[in-house]
């Protein structure tokens, strides 16, 4: 059996990364992508028989989303950011529950076993955030404009706008990629956004010099 399977999420770079993870898979095919609330609205109603992995913020009435699933018999499984706890009365309207900083076999496993008529929701128990020991240690070795980078890679920016947010050019932020490619082990901009999105030290701290509110000034 072929499932087919919808990603809406507000992020491009993990919108890829989860297409990437999921398409692998010889029983799982993509079949719809989108951005938008309206479009997540639309796909859910149209599109028959798919499991839909749909981010928290895009969906703007759960409950109406859940009924459209059904009525296309269709399942859907939102995606949180860490943290984030759902109302009581919301569990019962879905099939699936996942942080979006979950790794690739959890991803895959879950999509399958929802596909496959269970659910997969658990309620998050409170208790203290785990050390990651290895984000600390990655965090530790990038400096300033390094982390800024990481960022805006996590945004999913291109090179030349990235250069452009941070007044360099974009040859200079090349260079700067090569080295933060070294100090964390991966080999392109897909695999930094992944590795620093199931890293929370890591992702927090470069999601802060990126923010325009919380903007720090530049090394």
């Amino acid at each position: 059996m072929t499932i087919h399977t919808v990603i809406a999420d507000n992020q491009a770079i993990f919108r890829a990364g989860a297409a990437r993870v999921l398409s692998a898979e010889v029983d799982i095919r993509i079949v719809g992508q989108c951005d938008q609330p309206q479009r997540l609205t639309e796909m859910t109603t149209t599109m028959r028989g798919c499991v839909v992995l749909a981010a928290r913020a895009l969906i703007t009435d759960l409950p109406a989303l859940s009924a459209s699933a059904k009525d296309a018999s269709s399942r859907l499984i939102v995606l949180t950011e860490r943290d984030e706890v759902l109302r009581s009365e919301e569990y019962a309207l879905i099939d699936g529950l996942l942080c979006r900083h979950t790794n690739g076999t959890r991803l895959v496993e879950c999509v399958r076993r929802v596909g496959a008529g269970e659910r997969m929701v658990t309620r998050p128990v409170s208790t203290m955030r785990s050390t990651d020991a290895v984000g600390t240690r990655v965090l530790a070795r990038l400096n300033h404009r390094e982390l800024q980078i990481v960022g805006y890679i996590v945004r999913g920016c291109k090179n030349r706008e990235i250069a452009d947010e941070i007044g360099t050019k974009e040859q200079v932020v090349k260079n700067y990629l090569r080295t933060i490619y070294d100090k964390t082990g991966v080999s392109d901009r897909l695999e930094l956004a992944l590795f620093t999105l199931h890293h929370p030290v890591l992702a927090d701290a470069a999601s802060k010099v990126t923010d325009p509110a919380l903007r720090l000034q530049t090394a």
